[in-house]
């Protein structure tokens, strides 16, 4: 296809079929992934809706060729208020965490915008990093964190934009602890929190090294009935480098001597280089050195809308839910 040009209508048509294959999740949500590379048509590409603003993003020089058309096939169809095109490899083919973009339309003020997952509602802003604050493919980690945690305390590793936290908290939870590096990204969960109608309680937002907290946790004897571990694949603070190659395992075993028994734990990662099977394994064996009788409610990767994810690099996710 790298070689083809298609027309606009071609590349609606295969829109319209994407499309068509995301109605089982409209009654949930307004924000999900409409096309997820080749298995959708389109070698390379992603598209991913917030409401009424999209993205597009380009992983791949297979269709970049063809990005005016597709830009105009993404009009045509879905009628955007925004649209964004990121394209995440440089020249020499390496993937970038700061990507060039390009508004394709709407105004750059009106980046932002609010969607709805389930019960609740999150700010995203299209322009504002890789990531506009929601990961579509943690979704259904989300929804099952919000139904196990009615009257429980939570701890949130790497919290991001405090999506599992707004979950927790909506579905009962008595206190979630955010830990993040960034006071940017925790001030968007602040307000995720607002538009949620939720009222922080003492000492839910820290501010600094998730694995430092953890083991102040550890050292304070503080517990929880819910752990969430979605940590980057590769981060770098005051000359400490992580990895979730190398590092994730021991995390998990901290993270195993906070848990109360009766507690859950969400352990996932988007390394490329982790399978399903082996990641959520090699988590059950580290959570049973502390207790025996763990057991794994479910395991899986991404969601219905991201059709081949595993097969490629930038659609891969092992998340596995344990019981303690």
């Amino acid at each position: 296809m790298a070689d083809e040009n298609h027309s606009i209508d071609y590349f609606v048509r295969l829109l319209e079929k994407a499309y068509a294959k995301r109605i089982p999740l409209m009654d949930l949500t307004d924000a999900f992934r409409i096309v997820n590379g080749a298995d959708d048509g389109f070698p390379g590409v992603a598209v991913d809706k917030y409401a009424e603003h999209f993205q597009i993003q380009y992983f791949g020089p297979d269709l970049l060729g063809q990005k005016e058309a597709i830009a105009a096939a993404v009009r045509k169809f879905l009628e955007p208020q925004f649209l964004v095109s990121k394209f995440r490899l440089s020249s020499s083919g390496e993937s970038l965490e700061k990507p060039q973009m390009r508004v394709e339309s709407g105004e750059t003020a009106d980046s932002a915008t609010v969607v709805r997952e389930g019960n609740c509602l999150f700010k995203v802003d299209l322009l504002d990093t890789v990531n506009p604050g929601l990961f579509l493919d943690m979704r259904d980690g989300r929804l099952d964190v919000e139904k196990r945690s009615r009257g429980k305390n939570i701890l949130n590793l790497f919290s991001y934009t405090c999506s599992f936290s707004v979950h927790a908290r909506v579905g009962g939870a008595l206190r979630a602890v955010n830990a993040d590096i960034s006071g940017k990204i925790l001030d968007k969960g602040r307000e995720n929190y607002r538009l949620n109608g939720i009222d922080p309680q003492k000492g839910e937002f820290f501010k600094g090294d998730s694995r430092e907290y953890l083991d102040w946790c550890v050292r304070k004897g503080l517990r929880f009935d819910g752990v969430i571990l979605d940590p980057p694949s590769f981060s770098r603070n005051r000359g400490k480098v992580f990895s979730v190659k190398t590092d994730f395992q021991k995390l998990v075993a901290e993270v195993a001597e906070v848990l109360v028994p009766g507690a859950f734990f969400l352990a996932s990662s988007n390394y490329s280089g982790f399978s399903l099977a082996g990641f959520s394994k090699e988590t059950l064996r580290t959570v049973r050195q502390k207790f025996p009788s763990a057991k794994i409610a479910w395991s899986r990767g991404q969601g219905c809308d991201f059709p081949g994810s595993g097969t490629r690099k930038e659609s891969s996710l092992s998340a596995v839910m344990i019981e303690v």
